[in-house]
């Protein structure tokens, strides 16, 4: 029977963008401006993810202690709210449409390991959020996933297979609950 050996994992197939200086410098932004407390305001991390390559929209809202990985590989849309802890995890693509919220110490991870290998390689896939995605608080969404329009992740699921547009999801894997009905 096959072991994991872990002196044998090699992810050099790997290329996380931007150069040896720009990851640099986005770590120690990342970790003196988005990751404190000391820092509330908005528009200053907006214009830091812009400079560092981010595509992002109008009136977007970043919460104190938020975690971006790599600003180049994401992408965020008009009107979104990024709570207070989310981390972002992206060593690929991040889609996040318009009127997105993201509630506390959610969480987006695009990375992952194949543990049927020995080598315990590193596997990434990107996660697409659509237009009025609501993910709940310590809700978990995996690479791979496509969020539909209007879909909720309910407080503390864990999304391992697409939502479906106006679909309500709780758990751990997360399953379908009931449509989500929006109302004046």
């Amino acid at each position: 029977m096959q072991r994991v050996q872990l002196n044998q994992y090699d992810n050099s197939w790997y290329i996380p963008g931007g150069s040896a200086l720009k990851r640099l410098l986005w770590y120690y932004t990342n970790a003196v401006i988005f990751k404190t407390a000391l820092f509330p305001f908005s528009g200053l991390k907006v214009a830091l993810l812009r400079l560092f390559g981010a595509a992002v929209g109008r009136h977007v809202v970043i919460k104190p202690s938020a975690n971006i990985k790599y600003p180049w590989h994401l992408t965020i849309g008009n009107e979104v709210w990024i709570g207070e802890g989310v981390w972002i995890d992206n060593l690929t693509t991040v889609n996040i449409g318009n009127n997105v919220c993201l509630s506390q110490q959610a969480l987006l991870i695009t990375g992952n390991h194949n543990y049927t290998k020995v080598a315990f390689d590193l596997m990434v896939q990107p996660i697409t959020l659509h237009n009025g995605v609501w993910i709940g608080a310590q809700a978990v969404v995996t690479g791979g996933v496509t969020c539909g329009e209007h879909s909720v992740l309910t407080l503390r699921s864990v999304a391992t297979k697409d939502l479906l547009p106006f679909g309500i999801y709780s758990g751990h894997p997360a399953e379908w609950v009931k449509e989500r009905v929006i109302t004046d």
